[in-house]
C-alpha cells in the first residue's frame, strides 16, 4: 500500500477557529464523519472525538491566538499541523503580503481547489466579512478583496449616526423602503447583492470560464438572491485545511 493512499485512509481532525464560532469535522479521506460549531470547546469534547472516531492526526487554524489549553492539548493526543502562513500548501501562493493573509481565506481557496481541480474559481466566503479570493486554473492563488459583511454593515449605519436604528438582518426586504428600517434594509442588502454581482461579472472579464463557491453564514442568501450562478459549500475551510494536511502528511 502506497503511502499516499495510508494517508487517504487516516481518520483527521480539522478545527477551524473563527471571529465568533469555531468549527470542527472529522474527515475519512475527503468524506467528513462528523462536524460541530459552537463558541469554545473543552477539552473533554476533544478527547471524545479522538476517542469516538479513532483520530490519527489533526490540524488547526485560527484568525486570531488559539487559545493555549487548546492547541497544547490537542496536540499532546495526536500529531497536530498548526497551519500559518509558512505552511507547504497544495498550490501556489502570489498574494505579496503572506504573513497579513487570513489562514480561513486560504483555506477556502485549496478547498475550492478539491472541488473546482484545474479550473479558474471565484471563492467567496460571506461572514463577518465577505472575502473574495480567486484561484486560477494553474493552482496560482492571486488574491482577491475584502468587504464588511452584511451584519457589519447594519451595525455600522447604527454605530456611526445619530438616530439610525439597528436593524436586524432577515431575507425579507424592499427595492425601495418606505420607512428607516425599510430603507436601511433595502440599501445594505439590495447593495451588497449589486456588490457581489459586479465583482463576480468583473472576475469572470478576465478569467472565464469561473465557477463561483459560496461559504460563510450568510451563502444561503446569495444563494437565493445572485443574478449569477453559485455553488454553496459550508464546510469549503475544513475541507481546505484536510486537503493541506494531507499534502504535509505527504511530503514527509
Amino acid at each position: 500500500m502506497s503511502k499516499e493512499s495510508i494517508v487517504l485512509q487516516a481518520s483527521s481532525l480539522v478545527v477551524d477557529i473563527g471571529n465568533t464560532l469555531t468549527k470542527v469535522a472529522v474527515f475519512k479521506g475527503n468524506r467528513i464523519d462528523f462536524s460541530d460549531r459552537a463558541k469554545e470547546f473543552n477539552p473533554n469534547s476533544i478527547e471524545g472525538w479522538i476517542s469516538k472516531y479513532g483520530i490519527e492526526r489533526a490540524i488547526i487554524s485560527s484568525v486570531g491566538e488559539i487559545k493555549g489549553y487548546f492547541e497544547e492539548f490537542l496536540s499532546q493526543q495526536v500529531p497536530t499541523l498548526k497551519f500559518s502562513s509558512q505552511t507547504p500548501l497544495p498550490i501556489k501562493n502570489c498574494y505579496k503580503t503572506q504573513q497579513t493573509l487570513g489562514p480561513d481565506r486560504l483555506a477556502a481557496v485549496v478547498g475550492a481547489s478539491v472541488l473546482y481541480e484545474n479550473q479558474n474559481v471565484l471563492c467567496i466566503d460571506s461572514g463577518t466579512a465577505i472575502t473574495y479570493d480567486l484561484l486560477t486554473s494553474c493552482g496560482e492563488y492571486l488574491g482577491g478583496a475584502i468587504s464588511p459583511g452584511i451584519d457589519m454593515r447594519f451595525k455600522a449605519l447604527n454605530h456611526f449616526t445619530a438616530k439610525l436604528p439597528l436593524v436586524s438582518f432577515n431575507t425579507k426586504y424592499p427595492l425601495v423602503g418606505n420607512t428607516t428600517k425599510m430603507s436601511i434594509k433595502s440599501g445594505v442588502l439590495n447593495g451588497v447583492i449589486a456588490e457581489v454581482d459586479n465583482y463576480i461579472d468583473s472576475i469572470r472579464k478576465q478569467y472565464s470560464p469561473l465557477a463561483v463557491v459560496f461559504t460563510g453564514g450568510n451563502s444561503f442568501f446569495f444563494d437565493k438572491n445572485l443574478k449569477n450562478s453559485i455553488f454553496v459549500h459550508s464546510k469549503l475551510v475544513l475541507l481546505g485545511l484536510n486537503r493541506i494536511l494531507d499534502y504535509n502528511e505527504n511530503l514527509q
